[in-house]
């Protein structure tokens, strides 16, 4: 019998040809490049953004420096110094001066000063001056809570001297004043030396005629974090100046920006505080561009970049700049790059 020929009933695969292999390879090496492209891209729109930003920047740096002669303008100045001179004569005119608790501090006590402030100028006005003055040098009184002592000036007014400190260390003190026509009018703020990024108008209008505390409360608060803001930042260019090699912030230093550059990496960082009453930010970004030495001889990548990797974030960093200081956050963040750059990027750190 003779033997039945069994066929198959599984598809034959025909062998793959020379161009069909071509074709193949061609195709992963377009995805290959296509990848490359996007990511390139992706580095571009990186660096453009961060050139927005710094000429953002060096717009803020430009307005800082017209602001600060607007600042120191004779008329501030005249301000100033006569201000300083009723102030300092007030606090040797007042017999005593009363350190308060958080309990006296209270609107009772305002509206106790104002009174007084309100009594004297009446008696001045109808007793004559001369036999008023010596009274007033018995009577007045000044009152201190915290940074903040309150005087009974001439003419019915309160004055405010906001005293700051950072590190212990006293610093400049600010001056405010607040004046009505009668005991029962309304406070307004005559005059004042606080600097004129900071919105004292707007703290006027939302409390001092609702709750007078509260609007002095929130100048003092301001006008210290300000103050410390602005140290920590002087104090780290002071101790690290050498090491930034670009920084930039606002005048009410609540928003900072600075770079570092050595030769495995440049980071960039960015920290925002929400209030002006801030003197930690509340918000942080921090990112690194690994740079492999050999691409460091000539300063740029590859592409004509000047970084070799993009950025990675160091959240770290982050953490320490929104819970430290910022000389403490700056020496946290330098001590641990390395070690952070080399798990973003192993390769980078190797001989």
């Amino acid at each position: 019998m003779a033997a039945t020929e069994k066929t198959s009933s599984e598809p034959i695969m025909a062998p793959t040809t020379s161009f069909e292999q071509t074709e193949q390879f061609r195709k992963r090496s377009h995805g290959q490049s296509s990848e490359a492209v996007l990511l390139k891209e992706e580095d571009t729109r990186l660096a453009t953004r961060l050139d927005a930003t710094r000429a953002r920047l060096t717009a803020l740096l430009e307005r800082h420096e017209n602001l600060k002669e607007r600042l120191s303008r004779d008329s501030d100045k005249i301000i100033f110094e006569r201000l300083q001179r009723e102030f300092d004569a007030a606090k040797v005119s007042h017999a005593e001066e009363i350190s308060l608790d958080e309990e006296q501090w209270n609107d009772g006590l305002i509206a106790t000063i104002r009174e007084k402030v309100h009594i004297e100028a009446d008696k001045k006005a109808l007793q004559g001056q001369t036999s008023v003055l010596a009274d007033q040098q018995q009577s007045r009184t000044a009152y201190r809570i915290k940074n903040k002592v309150i005087y009974c000036l001439d003419s019915a007014r309160i004055g405010i001297l906001y005293e700051t400190d950072f590190a212990g260390e006293p610093f400049e003190s600010y001056h405010c004043v607040l004046d009505s026509k009668s005991f029962l009018e309304k406070m307004t703020v005559s005059e004042h030396t606080v600097p004129f990024f900071l919105p004292i108008k707007e703290a006027e209008t939302n409390f001092l005629s609702s709750n007078a505390i509260k609007f002095i409360d929130c100048v003092g608060d301001m006008l210290q974090a300000y103050v410390d803001r602005r140290e920590q930042v002087r104090l780290v260019k002071e101790l690290y100046g050498n090491q930034i090699a670009e920084l930039f912030h606002s005048l009410p230093y609540n928003m900072i920006e600075f770079v570092i550059e050595d030769y495995y990496c440049k980071v960039t960082a960015s920290v925002r505080y929400s209030e002006l009453v801030c003197t930690l930010p509340s918000r942080a970004r921090v990112l690194a561009w690994p740079i492999h030495p050999s691409k460091k001889i000539s300063g740029r990548g590859e592409n004509g970049g000047t970084h070799a990797s993009p950025p990675s974030r160091l959240t770290y960093a982050e953490e320490a700049l929104t819970t430290m200081s910022l000389p403490e956050a700056y020496a946290e963040i330098v001590l641990n790059l390395k070690r952070s750059v080399r798990q973003v990027s192993p390769n980078v750190l190797r001989d």
